[in-house]
């Protein structure tokens, strides 16, 4: 059985409707609010387990209304190295996390977002599978040797090197073919890349991709 985990950022919800919808098969997933993404919650139709953070953006009625609920709270200091989210993701590979959705992640703050994206590359997340959802777009960290890519026909995949070049690269199913090439860091190359086939594939040597999987021509 996965081990699954929803963590409720404190950024914006795209399409909270939709997001609501595409949660209706994780029934059984641990909640963890991070910090005022605890509001996000009851849009969702979702009840905390966890709230983990310093508390600095966890309103006074969203505090009373945990403390209703009986939400188990992780309290940290506002002085720290990590962010709320970094805490939250860090506690559930502590608790054995298989996979783990993370919405919220984006909007408002450009530091704040780019930050979290770069979560995505954390060490201690290696052996963990981690999306970012944000409204119908996925986004994954994909490593070494490469998989398959869901999505149907005609949907958009976009294939960023994150940290360093990402070398050897060979798809199949895909518009634009990538033969043993390179997508080098800062480049864009990889960007709007669109499935043609059922069964797509990404393989690579070294590097790592962060792969944003969207419905549709985007």
């Amino acid at each position: 059985m996965t081990n699954t985990f929803i963590l409720l950022s404190n950024g914006e919800l795209e399409q909270p409707a939709f997001l609501k919808h595409r949660l209706g098969n994780l029934s059984d997933a641990t909640v963890i609010a991070v910090d005022g993404g605890f509001r996000h919650a009851r849009e969702l139709g979702l009840k905390v387990d966890v709230l983990v953070g310093d508390m600095d953006s966890v309103d006074d009625q969203n505090k009373n209304l945990a403390a209703e609920q009986g939400v188990t709270t992780l309290r940290f200091p506002e002085a720290k190295d990590e962010t709320d989210l970094e805490l939250a993701l860090l506690h559930t590979v502590k608790l054995g996390a298989d996979e783990i959705i993370i919405l919220g992640a984006l909007g408002g703050r450009l530091d704040m977002s780019l930050a979290n994206i770069l979560l995505l590359t954390h060490p201690q997340l290696m052996n963990v599978q981690v999306e970012l959802w944000a409204g119908n777009q996925t986004a994954w960290l994909l490593r070494p040797p490469g998989g398959s890519i869901p999505g149907e026909p005609g949907d958009t995949v976009s294939l960023i090197p994150m940290v360093e070049d990402a070398t050897d690269i060979s798809t199949t199913g895909f518009t634009y073919a990538l033969e043993n090439d390179v997508l080098a860091l800062g480049t864009v190359r990889g960007v709007s890349n669109v499935i043609t086939e059922q069964e797509a594939r990404i393989e690579f040597g070294s590097g790592s991709l962060l792969i944003v999987h969207t419905p549709g021509r985007a």
